[in-house]
């Protein structure tokens, strides 16, 4: 009995493979917070990105006095090099004249990609203070479904989205000449 409790006593104050086991115990977890602060920071990237294609689609055509179906897919294709190295499938975009008209803005022309163009002459709605009436605005609108290739904390697909306006700058309001 005395030397099952004196070897008792040696393996409990032993302190050997101590780290080891703390070690064991923390690593797994360490690396889910990696995993996830990677994860997370992919999508981040992503949606970034498509702010950023959804500002410069509506800047590039608010330099001009007038627009084409052709300048627009050009456009469009354009930002598809803004998503590398995102794939540029699930990116849907969509640019727009509108003009406020009696207090109501409606759109004068419209050209999407992945989406369908806004109807000519639909109402929409933009933020107070954007348009007063007789002016006009380029709305550019995106989406993004992004989809995580690990799967950790984001499993599902997620949606991204993003409006932009901006005033035309060299002529009060810009046309589409066969959209």
């Amino acid at each position: 009995m005395m030397m099952k409790l004196n070897s008792f006593r040696r393996l409990a104050g032993d302190e050997r493979g101590v780290s080891a086991v703390e070690f064991a115990l923390l690593a797994p977890v360490l690396v889910a917070i990696y995993m996830g602060l990677s994860e997370f920071c992919q999508g981040y990237m992503a949606q970034k990105r498509m702010g950023h294609v959804t500002s410069m689609v509506a800047d590039l055509v608010a330099q001009e006095e007038t627009v084409s179906r052709s300048n627009l897919d050009d456009i469009f294709m354009i930002s598809g090099l803004i998503m590398k190295p995102f794939p540029t499938t699930p990116l849907q975009q969509r640019i727009s004249g509108v003009t406020m008209t009696g207090g109501v803005a409606r759109v004068a022309w419209s050209r999407g990609k992945g989406v369908a163009a806004r109807t000519v002459n639909s109402t929409v709605t933009v933020p107070a203070g954007i348009l007063e009436n007789g002016q006009s605005v380029v709305m550019s609108e995106a989406t993004y479904d992004y989809d995580s290739p690990a799967d950790y904390l984001m499993p599902a697909i997620t949606r991204f989205s993003h409006t932009y306006y901006l005033r035309p700058r060299t002529v009060d309001a810009i046309t589409c000449s066969n959209c």
